[in-house]
């Protein structure tokens, strides 16, 4: 009896991508001809629906702006064995898609993210690069390990992680989300290096440099806060504490000279510092708690699909 393959589907969001979606569709279809192409138009004001249909692409809408909208759309609409993400402006390379899901595949993975390797320097500006490599490096020190690129759009899933995955983000901060969800559960994952190339002519970056930069990072502190709430409000208490101890060395040594406290608003303030921190503290230990069982739900419905290729 011979063993049917995967079912693979190809998820491309878009917006405004008329000159180079075509290119998209027809470079997964070349390279992944077994799989089913979506496409997941989020308000195009050009021909991109058109040009994408007549490619050959399923084209579905999404009409909440943002490319986390689209992705959390996507993952819920769509079942699949092996999810390929990418975006829909020809920048990544499509041929190297079989190599990712093939990694997924024997390896066992959860996710294979595709690096990206620059072929022209105008295609990954200098300001994205030292963001990105900025921003990696914050999620490493938070959480303990990282990824080299965790701001690729270009990853390979299996069904397991885009059905444990509670997508929150709304906007291109859904990459870094991504991210942290895979290191929580410890799933397995691995990188490939993928060529990334330039946009067609007649295609436009939707990417701001500061203003997606500074949601990507505000995403990650969030993140932060949500998923190691003892360090988070540790050490905001712990800051408190030192500001308090500061502030009452003087206090105390007046006070054991003399037997009086002359500054008694500074004394106040190191007790009301004293009682916030103290409250920063357990609150801290509580949410760490509450943490703790969302993870083990998030984990347990990671646990009910079976594993890639099993």
């Amino acid at each position: 009896m011979i063993q049917a393959g995967p079912n693979i589907a190809v998820l491309l969001p878009c917006y405004n991508e008329e000159a180079a979606i075509a290119q998209t569709v027809a470079g997964f279809r070349a390279a992944l001809p077994g799989a089913r192409i979506y496409v997941y138009d989020n308000n195009s004001s050009d021909r991109t629906v058109e040009v994408a249909a007549a490619a050959g692409a399923v084209v579905r809408h999404e009409r909440v702006q943002g490319k986390g909208a689209v992705v959390r759309r996507m993952f819920a609409d769509i079942d699949a064995d092996v999810y390929v993400m990418a975006d829909g402006d020809a920048t990544y390379d499509a041929a190297s898609a079989p190599s990712l899901v093939g990694r997924l595949l024997d390896e066992q993975l959860d996710m294979v993210v595709g690096s990206r390797i620059s072929q022209v320097e105008a295609s990954y500006r200098r300001g994205h690069r030292f963001g990105n490599a900025l921003l990696t490096g914050m999620l490493a020190r938070l959480f303990g390990r990282s990824f080299t690129d965790i701001l690729s759009g270009y990853r390979v899933f299996s069904r397991r992680f885009v059905k444990s995955f509670p997508s929150l983000s709304s906007g291109f901060e859904i990459e870094t989300e991504i991210s942290v969800h895979a290191l929580e559960l410890r799933m397995p994952c691995a990188e490939v290096e993928t060529p990334y190339f330039a946009r067609p002519e007649g295609s436009a970056s939707k990417l701001s440099t500061y203003g997606d930069g500074w949601r990507i990072l505000s995403t990650i502190v969030t993140l932060y806060r949500i998923e190691r709430p003892l360090l988070f409000f540790g050490v905001i208490a712990a800051a408190l504490v030192a500001m308090a101890v500061v502030l009452a060395v003087p206090l105390a040594v007046t006070y054991a000279a003399t037997g009086l406290v002359p500054r008694f608003p500074t004394a106040i303030l190191v007790t009301g510092l004293g009682i916030v921190a103290a409250l920063s503290f357990f609150a801290g230990l509580i949410l760490d708690t509450v943490v703790r069982g969302r993870r083990e739900v998030r984990r347990l419905a990671y646990l009910s699909f079976a594993a890639p290729g099993a």
